[in-house]
């Protein structure tokens, strides 16, 4: 017998003053919030990062590099779990964490996971965006009295970005896919919500078609944003425009 589809059921009342599909609504608020947040400090620490591994002090070099490999070699899911049931155990503070607002420990750990995670690979980006650069400009940088900091503030890493954009998007798209882990330890995200309204429905294709469609829509409105500023940022002449 083949399956009948009922689109009207994000229109039926989940509670008295919610529908189904103001829980997808809901979802997708939190799946926003958690990849942008996550995004934000991701970039911080692995813009940092990357410049300590282009350092000739090998003990700035050294800790990147052990940072890099540890949270890169490291699953995704059990960094999570390590975030959320462990890290509160080993805090001085641990029991006021515990005794936060479940939705809002969870928010924290999930971010928390997120941004660590992705802030190695994008310190690794960073880092050949560095050393694609000629050695040139950084030269001609110092002879003109500039500081080795002043150097890479006005001089290395605003090219070093312009020439990553296209890699970091890649990044920003997947740190939206990836939230979808959080879901593992209760955060009704949009993949959980979707999740919860199979359980409270039983319409599985509806409630997954839906997540599916609104998980491409944010890609889509991720990657048209960083082609905006890849566009604004570009350099005439340096960067191909093909």
């Amino acid at each position: 017998m083949p399956y009948l589809f009922h689109w009207g059921v994000f229109l039926e009342r989940a509670s008295a003053s919610e529908t189904y599909l103001d829980w997808i609504v809901s979802g997708l608020k939190v799946t926003i919030a958690v990849g942008s947040t996550s995004w934000i400090i991701a970039l911080c620490i692995g813009s940092i990062l990357g410049v300590m591994r282009t350092l000739p002090n090998k003990w700035a070099s050294g800790f990147a590099s052990a940072y890099v490999e540890l949270f890169r070699n490291v699953p995704l899911l059990v960094q999570l779990f390590i975030w959320y049931f462990v890290v509160p155990e080993l805090l001085p503070w641990g029991t006021a964490i515990k005794q936060m607002n479940p939705v809002t420990q969870q928010f924290l750990a999930g971010v928390i996971c997120l941004g660590t995670f992705t802030a190695a690979r994008i310190c690794e980006l960073v880092r050949s965006g560095i050393g694609s650069l000629s050695r040139g400009q950084g030269n001609a940088s110092l002879a003109l009295g500039l500081t080795s900091l002043q150097t890479y503030r006005y001089v290395v890493l605003p090219m070093a970005f312009r020439i990553i954009v296209p890699p970091l998007t890649t990044e920003f798209v997947n740190i939206f896919q990836n939230s979808a882990v959080a879901s593992t330890i209760g955060l009704l995200d949009l993949a959980g919500q979707g999740r919860q309204l199979v359980d409270y429905t039983a319409r599985p294709y509806e409630s997954f078609i839906a997540v599916t469609m609104l998980y491409c829509l944010l890609n889509v409105a991720v990657m048209m944003l960083m082609r905006w500023i890849e566009r604004r940022t570009r350099v005439p002449g340096y960067i191909s425009t093909k």
